[in-house]
């Protein structure tokens, strides 16, 4: 008998094929419905799971906010409608519906509630993770409820429940909805309850397609028109989801698309010999291009040769604003030439007196103008250990006296120039800079500062 060869296509498809690894049908239906449930035991392990979570992201543990995800029940209800709308189940839909609603209540009151009374009340890091949702946090969802899905419905589940629990993150956008309740905070509530909505959405559409690429058995429906208006919600839903993730998420990408235009017009066309750039940022409200340079003074010719070559780097609109410090060797050199001319003046004789006292007015001067330029760099040392313990994320302070010189009108200006490194692991978002600049212009004694951040990795 002639061996009958298959084509790769077939081949492909037989590695692929998930229906031979289904256990029962009626078993996985059974155990799905019973934990779309909320009463009793599963109710309070929700709560101490959200409380556990809400722990973890005040007091930025990674590790407890894990084991909170594991224990938590809140998937079923998820779990219930994407599997009723697989099937053609309405009844389990309403019921799976009715307990995720319930299920959201309580975990925000119950996040709500402990926000309220902890006496930690800064956002961290873990916390600030959960606001800003983009079409990454999408695809995880997508992921994970696929993973889900598909170890519920097959034999050999292994640990794949437990990382889709992972994966699926449902809990802590949920608990930092909370935080922004407790803390009066719109846009912190907003965006993460947007987050836990993308996860539900998405779960749920995996949940479906999981159940109709196994072949459940679906329900007949009395009105043909009903599962056409089903169909019809997922994708108006999943539309109206996806469009602000997919808006957010162009706004990072434009924003890392600037970020390295600007690194690589820094690079090639303000890299000098005896200059050195340590900051660098952009400016989007004000259309600026900031840069930080210290070492040999750029030269005005050399500006405007740049700036001409914006728009080589995509970089039109913006204008160049380059911060040179000042130069604390030339001072010092100054002050040594008018101590050697004082010395040389007074061993002459008394009738020069007068420039002896006119010379030592000019050393009395720059003695203070030295002074007022070492005050910070000693200022910032001393501030260190504090401004560890009150802003976690800033890895590094330097505070120095800052000569600004615009290239269009010429005019400069002095200030206080704080140059702050920042942790890449640990949030530090607008309400942070701001108080972070009000506690110098206390700590300076003065309104003239400025703040440029860069992070270190």
């Amino acid at each position: 008998m002639e061996k009958q060869v298959r084509s790769p296509l077939t081949i492909i498809k037989g590695y692929f094929n998930a229906l031979p690894d289904k256990q029962r049908e009626q078993e996985t239906v059974e155990q799905i419905t019973k934990n779309a449930v909320f009463r009793g035991v599963s109710l309070w392990v929700l709560i101490f799971a959200i409380f556990i979570a809400s722990l973890g992201l005040n007091i930025n543990s990674p590790t407890a906010i894990i084991g909170a995800m594991l224990i938590c029940p809140m998937v079923g209800p998820i779990l219930g409608m994407g599997l009723a709308i697989g099937i053609n189940d309405l009844e389990l839909l309403k019921r799976s519906f009715k307990n995720h609603v319930i299920s959201i209540v309580i975990s925000i009151l119950t996040a709500t509630a402990y926000f309220l009374i902890t006496p930690l009340t800064d956002a961290g890091s873990e916390l600030l993770s959960y606001t800003s949702p983009t079409l990454y946090d999408i695809l995880i969802a997508l992921g994970g409820g696929a993973a889900g899905i598909l170890a519920l419905a097959t034999k050999d589940k292994g640990n794949i429940i437990a990382g889709a629990a992972i994966a699926t993150t449902l809990m802590p956008p949920l608990c930092t909805a909370g935080y922004g309740l407790a803390t009066w905070n719109l846009s912190y509530f907003l965006g993460a309850f947007y987050l836990y909505f993308i996860n539900m959405v998405f779960i749920c559409l995996a949940t479906f397609f999981g159940v109709r690429m196994l072949r459940f058995k679906r329900k007949t429906l009395e009105d043909n028109s009903t599962e056409v208006k089903i169909h019809r919600s997922i994708i108006v839903i999943v539309t109206l989801t996806l469009l602000p993730a997919a808006y957010l998420t162009y706004n990072i990408i434009q924003k890392s698309v600037l970020n390295t235009n600007m690194t690589r017009f820094v690079k090639k066309e303000l890299a000098f010999q005896g200059t050195e750039i340590i900051s660098q940022n952009i400016d989007p409200e004000n259309t600026k291009l900031n840069i930080v340079a210290v070492g040999k003074t750029i030269p005005t010719e050399t500006v405007e040769k740049a700036k001409e070559k914006l728009t080589y780097y995509n970089l039109e609109g913006y204008s160049l604003n380059i911060v040179q410090g000042s130069q604390v060797d030339s001072i010092l050199l100054a002050q040594q030439k008018t101590r050697g001319k004082e010395a040389a003046t007074a061993a002459t004789a008394n009738e020069h007196n007068e420039v002896l006292l006119k010379q030592a007015g000019q050393i009395n001067e720059l003695e203070k103008q030295l002074a007022s330029y070492t005050q910070y760099e000693t200022l910032g040392q001393e501030i260190s250990k504090e401004v560890k313990v009150l802003f976690p994320a800033v890895r590094s302070i330097t505070l120095t006296n800052a000569t600004e010189t615009k290239t269009t009108s010429g005019e400069t200006s002095n200030y206080v120039l704080a140059l702050i490194g920042l942790s890449p692991s640990l949030r530090f978002n607008n309400t942070d800079r701001n108080r972070l600049k009000n506690w110098l212009i206390t700590r300076t004694k003065s309104e003239a500062i400025k703040t440029v951040y860069t992070i270190q990795r």
